[in-house]
């Protein structure tokens, strides 16, 4: 027969349609499905002349519904048709039993669109009538509503016409439908399944909720909203509906919506067809997980590329087994936690995220958490209550366990003071052990084969990730020894404000974070010198520029000077994919050539000198001064106190100087990865070298050792950058979002970070609060920069970022003030910005949105306090391009 379709197991979609397809597989594989036959979507065809099909194609085009209609209102089958149609019908309908008459059109019942309960079927058909209801299912496919949700989903406008399913009508006792997962809570595992008496079509409809039960797993049932009266299902029989739905998931591959019907203590199986909302539903059942970019932001904004995360994932599994082991953590509990290790940062959707749990599960390993756990998650800024699970471990260890744990606790105690007695001599060994394995070699990077680069990259991996140890005892008791300088300051010395510690440790010199904005100064001063190459430095071309510098060889002398030492401490300097000042040093020299230009107008060059020469130490002598007075009459105490303060200060400064140290060995890694990049181009495995930056780590290395499991580079590459492509595209994630299950996949619940900060609600406030960091009060212009790489930030003006980086140094400069939104009082921007004597506040809520570019405000170092003031608020003398410092 031309137009009749029996079932096969290789019957297509495009054949007989999605719902008949999905039967004739099933129906083969052994499943309990009703007999049945299709009728091609030809015979359609074939009973609308030439121009009728026409006038449908453009109603459809033009959205007019009503010549839709006209079209299709006598529509009937062609004889050859309905000829065919008659003759199975006989077959199929022995002794003249009822039939129903079904849609099944190519685009229906797919996983993407379902068109569930969209187009017409119809029950209880007599033989006589089906020519009639197959008719009116064509019809339905024509709908205004069918066009309507074809427009809204972008299908197209013109809809195929649909295959019909004629099947045996089951005499049901009871039916409904089922579904494998819960398409209302998006739990996988738990089964759903409705009732109803007779047949199922109220149910499908909606007209009536039947009975609904849920069946987990286990087999554990649930019945919902079920009154006392007997149920329509025994618990075999819903166990058993539950099973045929997860048989027809196992058969597909994917969770199933079916309608299944009982008759004679016979389960059928009628209909199956993918479950089309799982994919915006997280399951609730998944593991959870709590991510946050609180800290990490500030060395990795905003997408990052396989190769840098891959390289940081790395580092610090690698780094914290080290921690773990210089707090007397044993090797077997180490082994233990290797998942914990290898998931201390995620990345999702291209932005890095530490992934919170992981780390709490690393504190909870270190000696005395149990006893002393408050105090260390305040050490650590932990603002998150323990997970469920987590807390649940430690409370459950009895007093045996806590005993152990306050041993443990006395013998890392006893190994932390022996390693910060010899924390000096250590830091020694660690700079001479970092300084030789980034010694030049007999062969420049620039020359070195593939296996050669590679053979490096092991080697600075052996040698340093693995020996991290200097870094990170030193980031153990800055933290240690700054928080107990605070609190000394508050509870000795009167410090309400919590601030005198920031006096007293900033201004020591002998930061290297603070040196590139002072040789920025020196640079510009020496630029000022010269109206022409000041000009050419702010707007000239970057080969331009290089031929005014060689004109002066004081300036190129000092440039080359700058660029030996600082070329790797650039923007977003720990990404691997960022250019460094060796690859485009713009901004360095636009930052030189404003600050010049500023310098330029002011009395004098000499001045601009001595005002850059050494920190300013004032803020820190009123400090002592304080200290002193208050600690006179306290001898135990002042010594005390200068015990701590005096490690405070020397951890703090090493802390900021041992980044540096961080900062070349990521560029080291990052031009043996950009020298790999450009041999795998010359091979002809890369379109560009810097496509390199879009395989991870092993990807790369291994497809010279040959553990790589693909060689196809090129394929990786462009399936990686457009998936990048659109994370940069798209609205970045929440700062502080929970998941559960597969993190990749399904919706990010942003979560609120708890803050103290009483003037984050509302951006109609004037005033907002964060943490201050180097005292002072200045009023200026605000200047929000959110792509430091083209900023300027104008004479007086006040610097307000969300974040920032070692690169922004080159903006600090010039700037009176600083204020951004994330980051705490040990971190880069804190720092820097005491070393300078700079006003700065950090950590302020929703400062971005709040402030905007030219508005007035003052900044209260001291205070941690923003005001946006009006114009008639300035201090007398000054104008309104001009910040001043209120005494």
């Amino acid at each position: 027969m031309r137009y009749i379709i029996q079932p096969a197991a290789d019957a297509t979609r495009q054949q007989v349609g999605g719902k008949a397809a999905a039967l004739a597989n099933l129906q083969q594989a052994g499943f309990p499905v009703p007999d049945w036959f299709a009728l091609d979507p030809a015979a359609f065809d074939d009973s609308l002349a030439a121009a009728e099909r026409a006038r449908l194609a453009a109603a459809c085009e033009s959205g007019d519904d009503a010549a839709v209609t006209a079209v299709l209102a006598t529509l009937t089958l062609d004889d050859a048709a309905l000829a065919e149609l008659t003759q199975a019908v006989a077959t199929l309908s022995l002794d003249g039993q009822p039939l129903a008459v079904r849609s099944s059109a190519s685009d229906e019942d797919g996983g993407a669109h379902s068109f569930a309960g969209q187009l017409a079927s119809y029950l209880n058909v007599a033989p006589e009538d089906v020519a009639t209801r197959v008719a009116d299912v064509w019809r339905s496919a024509f709908s205004a509503r069918i066009l309507a949700y074809r427009r809204t989903h972008g299908l197209d406008t013109v809809p195929p016409a649909p295959a019909v399913l004629i099947q045996q009508m089951v005499a049901a006792d009871i039916s409904g439908v089922a579904f494998s997962a819960d398409p209302a809570t998006g739990r996988r595992g738990v089964a759903v399944v409705s009732a109803i008496a007779g047949l199922g079509e109220a149910l499908v409809s909606g007209a009536s909720e039947g009975e609904t039960a849920t069946v987990d797993r286990l087999g554990v049932i649930e019945r919902i909203g079920q009154t006392e009266q007997r149920p329509l299902l025994n618990d075999d029989q819903l166990r058993a509906i539950a099973g045929l739905a997860r048989r027809c998931e196992q058969h597909f591959g994917v969770p199933q919506d079916i309608e299944w019907a009982i008759a004679g203590g016979e389960i059928y199986l009628l209909q199956s067809r993918p479950i089309t909302t799982l994919a915006t539903l997280r399951d609730p059942d998944g593991a959870y997980a709590l991510w946050d970019n609180s800290n990490i932001a500030e060395s990795y904004g905003g997408v990052t590329t396989p190769l840098t995360f891959s390289f940081a994932r790395h580092a610090y599994e690698e780094v914290y087994r080290e921690l773990c082991r210089l707090l007397g953590v044993s090797e077997t509990e180490i082994a233990a936690h290797a998942d914990t290790f290898r998931r201390m940062i995620g990345l999702v959707r291209g932005r890095i995220y530490y992934s919170l749990f992981s780390w709490y599960d690393l504190l909870a390993l270190a000696p005395g958490f149990s006893s002393n756990r408050r105090f260390m998650e305040q050490m650590m800024g932990v603002k998150e209550e323990l997970p469920p699970a987590l807390a649940a471990r430690l409370s459950a260890n009895g007093g045996r366990m806590r005993l152990l744990d306050a041993l443990k606790l006395v013998r890392a105690v006893a190994s932390l003071a022996r390693h910060e007695r010899r924390l000096p001599r250590d830091i020694e060994r660690f700079y001479a052990r970092l300084d030789a394995a980034l010694a030049p070699g007999d062969i420049p990077l620039e020359a070195m084969r593939p296996d050669e680069l590679v053979t490096h990259y092991r080697d600075l991996e052996g040698r340093l990730l693995a020996h991290w140890d200097a870094p990170l005892v030193n980031d153990l008791f800055a933290m240690l020894f700054y928080g107990l300088l605070r609190r000394l300051c508050i509870a000795w010395c009167g410090d309400k404000a919590g601030t005198l510690q920031n006096d007293l440790v900033g201004g020591q010199g002998g930061i290297i974070s603070a040196e590139p904005a002072r040789r920025v100064r020196a640079l510009a001063i020496l630029a000022a010198a010269s109206p022409e190459l000041t000009d050419i430095l702010r707007t000239g071309a970057p080969d331009t520029i290089q031929r005014e510098i060689a004109r002066h060889p004081a300036f190129a002398e000092e440039y080359q000077a700058y660029l030996a030492k600082f070329a790797d401490r650039c923007l977003e300097e720990l990404k691997l994919e960022s250019p460094t000042l060796r690859d485009d040093p713009t901004p360095l020299l636009r930052a030189i050539g404003h600050l010049a230009q500023r310098f330029a107008s002011q009395e004098s060059v000499s001045a601009a000198l001595s005002a850059s020469d050494a920190p300013d130490q004032s803020k820190r002598a009123l400090a002592e001064r304080t200290v002193r007075r208050r600690l006179a009459w306290h001898p135990v105490r002042r010594a005390a106190f200068n015990f701590v303060l005096a490690r405070a200060r020397a951890r703090v400064r090493d802390r900021e100087n041992l980044r540096f140290e961080r900062t070349r060995v990521f560029g080291r890694v990052r031009r043996i990865f950009t020298e790999l990049g450009r041999r795998f181009y010359a091979l002809g495995l890369l379109e560009n070298p810097r496509d390199i930056f879009y395989l991870e780590v092993e990807e790369a290395l291994g497809l010279v050792t040959g553990t790589a499991t693909t060689t196809d580079l090129k394929g990786l590459v462009v399936v990686r950058q457009a998936e990048f492509a659109r994370w940069r595209a798209t609205e970045p994630p929440p700062d502080r979002f929970e998941t559960r299950g597969l993190v990749a996949v399904g919706p990010l619940a942003a979560r609120l970070i708890p803050t103290s900060n009483e003037h984050s609600a509302s951006n109609a406030t004037d005033q907002r609060s964060g943490i201050g960091c180097c005292p002072g009060v200045v009023r200026g212009r605000a200047r929000v920069v959110t792509d430091p790489k083209a900023a300027e930030v104008r004479a007086s003006e006040i610097l307000v970022a969300e974040r920032t980086d070692p690169g922004w140094i080159l903006l600090f400069a010039g700037a009176a003030g600083v204020v951004v939104e994330r980051g705490s009082v040990l971190s880069h921007s804190a720092i820097v910005a005491r070393e300078l004597g700079i006003p700065a506040v950090v950590s302020v809520a929703g400062l971005t949105s709040w402030l905007k570019t030219g508005e007035m405000i003052e900044v209260n170092g001291t205070s941690g306090v923003i005001t946006r003031i009006t114009e008639d608020a300035q201090p007398i003398g000054a104008t309104p391009r001009e910040a001043s410092h209120v005494q």
